[in-house]
C-alpha cells in the first residue's frame, strides 16, 4: 500500500540517478562531507558521572523522568554542545540509529538497493553543508562522535548524520506526504479561555514504533541567541517542535513538493535557526527568506511578544505568510497564502490528499470547543472522529489522530508553558514544562561546583509541573486499545506478505479477526484486498476493494488507487 509506493518510487528515482552518475565506493569517497575545522574549542572532557537520577558533565545532564521521557539540559559553543550531547545521549543514540536503519531495511529488504540508496542519497545531498550554518555544523560534528561504527557502511559518521537532518525533507517529497500528515493549530483572543495564545500540534512522523520510544525534550542554552526547548530523538539537532525562552514557537507542517533536484537547507536546520535567533514572527520571517530549501514547507510561528501566530509558506523558489482575521489559524498540509492558495500544485494537492479534510475537522473541533484552554487543546489533537463525528475507524488518515504521532505538543507561549505527551503517540500523559524556571540564571548555577547528580535538586525532585499534568487519554484502558494493537501485529504481518514478499501464516480465523479489530478503516478491506489480489482470488479481492470504498477513504488518490486494484479483479 502506501508504504509499498514509498519503496517503489526510491527505486525509481534512485535507480535512476545512480544509473546517470555512477557508482563505487570512489565515488563514495570523492562526495564524502568534509567535517567543520575546529579550533581553539575549550570544553568541560570530565567523566560523565551516573546515578539512577541520570547523568551529568558539568552543568549539562540527561535523565529520564517518572513518565518514561528523556530530558536534558546542554548548554556551551556548539562543537562542545555537540560532543556533550553525545556523552550523555550515547546509550539513546546507538539505539535509535539502529531503530531508523531496521525500519528502512523492512521498507526496502533488498542489499543490492539498499547500496544503490546510499549512492544515490549521497550524490543527492553532495552539496548539503553549504547550506548549514557553520555553527550548526560544528554542533552536528560533536554529536556524530558518539555514533556507532556499526553503520559505517552507510557513509562516515559525519556524512551520514548530517544527511540524516535530511530525512524530514526526503522522506515527504518522495513519499507524497503519506509519511508527515500533521496538523497544527493557534488560538488568542476571543478562541482562548484567557486570551492568551495557545499552540498545539501533532508530529505525525513515523519511522515504526521504537523509534518514538525515547523521544527526548531537550533544553538547550546555546552561548549565541536564544535558550529554547526542542521535542527531538537523541543525536537529531534541528528542530520540528519547538519553544524559545522569549516565548516564540516553531512547528512543521510538510506541503506538496515536486521532487527535489538538490540538496539545499533541511527545514528543520532552518526551524532550529528561527527558534534559535528569532523573538517575533518577522524576524522568524526574514530567516526564512534568507534560506533556500529543497521542499515545501508550512512553518507555523506564534509569538508572546506579538500576541499572535502565523504560518510562513515556504517553497524552494517563493515564499510567502499567512496572517489570519482573527484569532484562529489552522494549519495542515496545503497553502492558504495569496501567493500559493491558486497555485495548481496546491489545488491539485487539496483534491488528491487528506490535508482539507483534517484542516475542516480541525475548525470544527476548535468551534466545538470555544474557547479554548490547554486541555481542550490535548483533546483536539487525540481526536480520532471525522466530520461531524462520523466514525473513520482507528488510525485513519484523516483524523486529527491517527495513532502513530512521534509527539504531540501544546504552548503557551506567553506564560512560557509547554505540555508534551509521553507514549504510546499523543494518548499518554501531558506533561507541562515552564520554561522561565528551567532558564532562570539562578536554577542553572545555583549547584554549578556539584560533583555529584544527587546534589542537583532539579534532577531529582524533577523539573516538570506536575500540578499541570493532562492524565492520559482514556482511550488507554479500553478494550478499543487493544483492539488496535492486534490490528497493527495482523496488519504488519499482511505488510510484510504484499509488500516484502514474506511467507507468513494466515487463514479465516485471522482473517475474521483483523476484520473485527477495526472495522470502520478503509485500510483493513485494502489491505486484504491486497492480499488476495497477489494470491489470484479476484473474486475475494473484489469483494474487500468494494468494501473499502464503501468506508472514509482517506483521499482522492487512495481512492483511485483502490479502483485501479479493482479492475484488476475482472
Amino acid at each position: 500500500m502506501l508504504k509499498r509506493e514509498f519503496t517503489y518510487t526510491i527505486v525509481l528515482l534512485l535507480g535512476i540517478t545512480v544509473f546517470l552518475w555512477g557508482s563505487g565506493e570512489f565515488m563514495l569517497a570523492v562526495l564524502e562531507l568534509d567535517p567543520p575545522s575546529i579550533e581553539n574549542i575549550e570544553w568541560n572532557s570530565e567523566k560523565v558521572e551516573s546515578t539512577d537520577e541520570g547523568r551529568m558533565l558539568g552543568e549539562n545532564w540527561y535523565r529520564q523522568n517518572e513518565h518514561g521521557l528523556w530530558e536534558a539540559y546542554i548548554q556551551g559553543a556548539p562543537y562542545e554542545r555537540g560532543v556533550i550531547f553525545g556523552h550523555l545521549a550515547g546509550e539513546q543514540i546507538v539505539s535509535q540509529e539502529e531503530s531508523f536503519v531496521v525500519q528502512i531495511r523492512k521498507l526496502i529488504p533488498s542489499e543490492w538497493f539498499l547500496k544503490t540508496l546510499k549512492y544515490g542519497v549521497v550524490f543527492f545531498n553532495r552539496n548539503l553543508d553549504e547550506h548549514i550554518s557553520d555553527e550548526l555544523k560544528q554542533e552536528i560534528y560533536g554529536v556524530s562522535k558518539s555514533f556507532a561504527d556499526e553503520y559505517d557502511f552507510i557513509g562516515d559518521k559525519y556524512s551520514r548524520i548530517l544527511n540524516y537532518h535530511a530525512a524530514h525533507d526526503i522522506g515527504h517529497a518522495l513519499q507524497d506526504l503519506s509519511i508527515v500528515g500533521c496538523t497544527s493549530f493557534a488560538v488568542w483572543n476571543e478562541y482562548s479561555s484567557d486570551s492568551s495564545l495557545i499552540v498545539g500540534r501533532n508530529f505525525d512522523f513515523y519511522m515504526g514504533d521504537n523509534f518514538a520510544k525515547d523521544k527526548i525534550i531537550l533544553f538547550m542554552k546555546p552561548d549565541s541567541g536564544y535558550a529554547f526547548a526542542s521535542i527531538t530523538w537523541a543525536g537529531f539537532m534541528g528542530v520540528v517542535s519547538g519553544m524559545n525562552e522569549h516565548g516564540l514557537t516553531v512547528t512543521l507542517n510538510a506541503a506538496k513538493s515536486a521532487i527535489p533536484s538538490g540538496a539545499k537547507t533541511p527545514i528543520s536546520i532552518l526551524a532550529r535557526e528561527i527558534l534559535q535567533y528569532a523573538r517575533t514572527i518577522d524576524e522568524a520571517y526574514a530567516i526564512a527568506k534568507s534560506r533556500e530549501t529543497f521542499v515545501s514547507e508550512s512553518i507555523l510561528v506564534a509569538s508572546a511578544a506579538d500576541k499572535a501566530a502565523a504560518i510562513i509558506e515556504k517553497s524552494p523558489k517563493r515564499i510567502d505568510i499567512y496572517r489570519p482575521g482573527d484569532g484562529r489559524l489552522t494549519c495542515a498540509n496545503h497553502y492558504q497564502s495569496e501567493t500559493f492558495k491558486n497555485d495548481s500544485i496546491n489545488i491539485k494537492n487539496i483534491q488528491d490528499s487528506d490535508s482539507e479534510y483534517r484542516f475542516k475537522r480541525l475548525n470544527q473541533l476548535l468551534e466545538a470547543n470555544f474557547p479554548i484552554d490547554p486541555t481542550e487543546s490535548v483533546e483536539i489533537l487525540r481526536n480520532q472522529k471525522g466530520l461531524n463525528d462520523v466514525d473513520l475507524g482507528m488510525g485513519n488518515p484523516k483524523a486529527i489522530n491517527q495513532l502513530l504521532a512521534h509527539h504531540g505538543i501544546v504552548f503557551q507561549p506567553e506564560k512560557r508553558l509547554l505540555w508534551i505527551s509521553t507514549n504510546p503517540f499523543q494518548l499518554g500523559e501531558f506533561v507541562c514544562y515552564d520554561l522561565e524556571k528551567i532558564f532562570r540564571s539562578d536554577v542553572r548555577t545555583q549547584t554549578s561546583d556539584a560533583r555529584n547528580l544527587s546534589d542537583i535538586s532539579y534532577l531529582t525532585s524533577g523539573i516538570s509541573v506536575d500540578s499541570l499534568v493532562v492524565p492520559s487519554d482514556t482511550f488507554l484502558s479500553s478494550n478499543s486499545y487493544q483492539s488496535f494493537l492486534r490490528y497493527k501485529e495482523l496488519k504488519n504481518r499482511l505488510f510484510d506478505n504484499v509488500a516484502l514478499g514474506k511467507e507468513i501464516e494466515w487463514n479465516t480465523g485471522l482473517e475474521d479477526e483483523f476484520v473485527k479489530s477495526n472495522p470502520e478503516n478503509y485500510i483493513t478491506y485494502f489491505m486484504l484486498g491486497d492480499y488476495y489480489l497477489e494470491q489470484d482470488n479476484f473474486e475475494k479481492a473484489k469483494g474487500y476493494y468494494e468494501l473499502s470504498l464503501s468506508k472514509e477513504v482517506a483521499s482522492e488518490q487512495e481512492r483511485n488507487k483502490i479502483k485501479e486494484n479493482l479492475k484488476a479483479c475482472h
